[in-house]
């Protein structure tokens, strides 16, 4: 019996207690919502670990960080410091990302070091397998893709983005009305080229029936990718983008039907006075299931610190009703990220995500934001690093300001000596 069901049978599961007990609300909220689908929580079956959180309505937003190899990057020891580091930071999950190397290892060295949620993109490894082993990823079968995803899942992902709400009416849409950045999902190109090459529909979306037997065999948490997302606040909630989230809607009532934890992935690039209705369209059309973000990114113009637009954005998308927060680091639309970057995309998120839940009034928020508040007002420098978000930060500055202080106080002193001040 996996979470949806053990809800709809009135049961809680040690994955509810868990999360009731960390959110500090009653168990009885979380089965109510996980039964309804306006909380997931990503834990397979088969995997066991130390930290479970749930996502969703009335629970602190999340944090989700991103790393794997690649073809230019294949260092799998860096990976596992920046899981280390993604971490100690406070990201509640990651996704690996890996399109090359060795994947499988990859994957599988993740799991064992993580202590958190851990998700995937199928898609990558089976449009990656298929040019490596028949040369393009045009000869890449429905049968490759489904492998990929049961072979993941059996290994033990706690939830997918899997890029099923992408359909020939949704490619129509986009040749006819055309845009400035085009498909700049990564998973979404693969498919787009692929379906237009073979002539034949998405296999995730044809075959969805297929593909909910998978998830609810382990109980990954489906996360509907956004094939679809505006890569540019010009293309944003243009007509291809709302196609594409009405049969995301579609899709997430029947995987509703079926039992299975769904989740809605949502737009990187969205100016400020789109994300209310944004999301707002996704709650309505979605029913209401959790809304993972990726950024918004508020603004296209600032490469090099998007891990600061992704946090205005991720704030303003929590506020107005997103549940999960996918990081941006400074790399993003330059290159791969380093160690610094991954620690920096997890501290801006992280932050911007606070900024929501003081917002939303979460009760232990509040009394953290109280609690440092006062120990300012009386100069009570524990008190401060106590409640302080990273207080190892808080340290090394104040060690540099008592540094700089007594460098002050020392000139003072000579001053005086020769000039007789004092």
């Amino acid at each position: 019996m996996n979470q949806m069901d053990a809800a709809r049978s009135g049961k809680y599961t040690e994955e509810m207690e868990i999360v009731a007990k960390s959110e500090n609300v009653d168990i009885e909220f979380i089965r109510e919502g996980v039964a309804k689908g306006t909380i997931v929580i990503p834990k397979n079956k088969l995997r066991d670990r130390a930290n479970i959180c749930g996502i969703g309505k009335g629970l602190d937003i999340k944090v989700n960080a991103l790393f794997g190899t690649s073809s230019d990057r294949e260092q799998m020891p860096m990976e596992a410091r920046k899981l280390k580091i993604a971490e100690e930071a406070g990201c509640h999950s990651f996704m690996d990302l890996s399109t090359g190397g060795d994947i499988d290892g990859m994957r599988k060295q993740s799991l064992s070091l993580a202590t958190v949620a851990m998700g995937g993109v199928p898609i990558y490894q089976a449009g990656v397998e298929a040019i490596e082993k028949k040369g393009n990823l045009i000869a890449m079968t429905s049968d490759d893709i489904f492998e990929t995803i049961e072979k993941q899942a059996a290994d033990g992902l706690d939830f997918m983005a899997i890029h099923c709400a992408l359909n020939f009416d949704i490619i129509h849409t986009l040749q006819r009305t055309g845009r400035v950045t085009d498909v700049v999902s990564r998973g979404g190109s693969f498919l787009t080229g692929w379906m237009l090459q073979n002539e034949k529909e998405n296999p995730l979306y044809a075959e969805f029936d297929r593909l909910l037997k998978i998830m609810k065999a382990y109980d990954v948490v489906l996360s509907i990718g956004d094939a679809i997302r505006p890569g540019a606040t010009a293309d944003s909630l243009d007509e291809a983008q709302i196609k594409g989230l009405m049969v995301a809607g579609e899709l997430t009532k029947r995987a509703l039907e079926q039992g299975v934890q769904v989740m809605i992935e949502g737009p990187g690039h969205v100016p400020l006075n789109h994300i209310r209705n944004t999301i707002e369209l996704q709650k309505k059309l979605c029913h209401n299931v959790p809304y993972y973000i990726l950024g918004f990114l508020a603004t296209d113009i600032a490469p090099g610190y998007d891990n600061i637009t992704g946090a205005i954005g991720g704030a303003y998308a929590g506020l107005y009703g997103a549940d999960f927060l996918c990081y941006l680091t400074p790399a993003e639309h330059l290159g791969l990220p380093n160690e610094e970057d991954v620690r920096t995309g997890v501290i801006s998120t992280r932050i911007a995500a606070e900024a929501v839940n003081i917002a939303r009034k979460r009760e232990h928020v509040l009394k953290r934001q109280f609690n440092i508040s006062r120990a300012r007002v009386e100069n009570d420098v524990q008190g401060q690093i106590d409640n302080a978000v990273y207080p190892d930060k808080y340290k090394n500055s104040l060690e540099n300001i008592n540094q700089q202080s007594d460098i002050q106080d020392e000139a003072m002193q000579v001053a005086a000596k020769y000039f007789m001040i004092g």
